[in-house]
């Protein structure tokens, strides 16, 4: 009885736990279940009905407990499949992420071979360019080293006679400047002069062929003709304060014809013909009568008198300015122009007409256009012997160095 109300206490607790614990209550089970099989076996089993029980019972809780077995083992394999699967599924992420991390780590070395390139490149361009202005530097300063030698052996080796020379160069070169700038002959001649005196204050025979191109310079200065620019520029002023005042011819007519006088002649016969000569002379001194053959111009309304003295000022204003740039056809026209106008339209008749008339034809056969050298001899030959000289002291003060 004992073992009955034992194995009845067992089986509701069994009942009443959960599947997680269906294996360990087996186990129990069984361990329980065998001490009483081995004491079943030991006593002699009763022939009564209730022996059979336990039996039956005993192989319920066998069957439940292979279940039970059954069940775990499945819900193991689930739970194994199912972290088999997620691990697959990581592995499968890992892999995406090693894959995109290898493709951003080729990107990074190719961006960062480019830049290393670029760089390269930048830093031979800046070294390039950092090299070129080294160099210019070192040539500046080899130059600027050349010019301090330079000055310093003209400093040391100078003789107190070159200055005279470089006078000489100094008015020459102004001279030139004089007379291709400016056309001033006169002044030119005179700084020629002035330089040949320097040259011929050194006392130097190795300068005679020098002294002999200015002697040819200067001689060529003096044959240039000279022109009284500032004489001729106030006379056409002149003429052109004297168009104002001048008289406009009242109208102008054709030539007269030319009536052959006739004179009295001594036969007596031809008294008739005397007597109206004497009659013909007389009334002239009261009546003249000329026939003219042409057209006759009127006279000039006051608008167009003062367009043709303006346009005959203007016209002596053209010849003011080709006197100054020497410009001999433009000087002429304007001036023969103006004649023209003033024989034209302006009373012949008048002194003051014929008076400008002859200043204008007198003007304009003045020259203004002078030829003037191409160049001076001398300013090539002086500065061939400066530079001869300067550089004959240069090696002297590097021969002295070394």
């Amino acid at each position: 009885m004992t073992r009955k109300n034992n194995n009845d206490s067992i089986a509701p607790d069994q009942e009443n736990k959960p599947a997680e614990e269906a294996s360990a209550t087996a186990t129990n089970a069984s361990e329980t279940v065998e001490p009483t099989v081995e004491e079943s076996s030991a006593q002699p089993q009763p022939s009564s009905p209730d022996s059979a029980t336990p039996a039956k019972f005993e192989e319920k809780q066998g069957k439940r407990g292979v279940k039970l077995g059954t069940i775990a083992i499945i819900i193991s394999l689930l739970i194994g499949g199912g972290i088999t699967f997620q691990m697959q599924q990581k592995n499968a992420h890992y892999q995406a992420q090693i894959n995109a991390l290898q493709s951003q780590l080729e990107q990074t070395q190719n961006n960062l071979q480019s830049q290393l390139a670029s760089t390269q490149q930048q830093a031979i361009a800046k070294a390039t360019e950092v090299t070129h202005r080294a160099e210019t530097i070192l040539e500046q300063q080899q130059k600027s080293i050349e010019s301090l030698q330079v000055a310093v052996a003209d400093v040391k080796g100078r003789r107190p006679n070159d200055w005279l020379l470089a006078e000489a160069d100094y008015l020459v070169k102004l001279a030139g400047r004089k007379l291709f700038l400016e056309h001033d002959a006169v002044s030119a001649t005179k700084l020629m002069e002035s330089a040949d005196l320097r040259i011929a204050a050194l006392n130097d025979p190795s300068l005679v062929p020098l002294r002999k191109s200015m002697a040819n310079d200067i001689t060529k200065l003096k044959t240039i003709p000279l022109i009284d620019r500032e004489g001729l520029v106030l006379r056409i002023t002149a003429l052109q304060q004297q168009v104002d005042s001048l008289p406009l011819a009242n109208a102008l007519l054709p030539e007269a014809e030319q009536v052959e006088k006739v004179v009295v002649s001594e036969d007596m016969n031809d008294w008739q013909n005397n007597l109206m000569t004497s009659l013909k002379d007389f009334s002239e001194n009261f009546i003249t009568f000329r026939s003219r053959d042409g057209n006759v111009i009127p006279l000039l309304s006051p608008q167009q008198h003062f367009y043709l003295k303006e346009n005959i000022k203007a016209k002596l204003e053209t010849a003011i300015k080709a006197v100054y740039v020497e410009q001999q056809e433009i000087y002429t026209t304007a001036l023969a122009t103006a004649d023209k106008w003033s024989a034209t339209f302006f009373n012949q008749d008048s002194n003051e007409v014929v008076e400008f008339n002859k200043a204008l034809e007198l003007l304009s056969k003045q020259k203004v256009q002078v030829e003037y050298p191409v160049k001076l001899e001398t300013q090539q030959q002086l500065s061939d012997v400066i530079r001869e000289r300067l550089r004959r002291e240069v090696t002297t003060f590097v021969t002295e160095e070394n």
